[in-house]
């Protein structure tokens, strides 16, 4: 039986859980391809001291491994916050067929809230985007992370 939006999101919050216990912001991803999770990453910019390395990012890295191939046509990617510019441009170059998140972005989201590279013809890609699911448990994590830090 195939899995609903929100089970997979909710396998991305678990990872935004894990980077914040580790005092990384709080994004998850998870990369889902027939049904099956491919891949499940979290930020980790602060451990790795390195400044590609959002959620999105390593995921996309792990599905191209688990499929050996770059392409990751017929893909869902599931995020918690709305992909930064960096993101949305992997997103696209990846050739991920969707894009699923939890909370928008109005700052720097580039899948509707800011920009929309994801639908940008001139990147050469169509992404169909879902936004605001789980939005409240997404933002949450976020409003919680950013408390702490004050």
């Amino acid at each position: 039986m195939p899995q609903t939006m929100q089970h997979w999101m909710n396998l991305a919050i678990k990872e935004a859980e894990q980077a914040a216990q580790i005092g990384e912001m709080p994004v998850g991803a998870v990369v889902v391809l027939n049904d099956q999770c491919i891949a499940r990453a979290h930020n980790l910019r602060e451990q790795t001291h390195d400044p590609t390395a959002h959620a999105e990012i390593l995921a996309l890295r792990q599905a191209a491994q688990a499929v050996g191939d770059w392409r990751l046509a017929g893909a869902t990617l599931y995020v918690t916050l709305e992909p930064c510019p960096m993101c949305a441009g992997a997103i696209v170059g990846a050739r991920v067929s969707r894009l699923v998140y939890g909370a928008s972005d109005p700052q720097t989201g580039c899948a509707g809230s800011r920009y929309q590279l994801t639908q940008d013809p001139a990147l050469g890609g169509y992404v169909e985007v879902i936004a605001g699911v789980e939005a409240e448990a997404c933002a949450q994590l976020l409003t919680d992370f950013f408390a702490n830090k004050r």
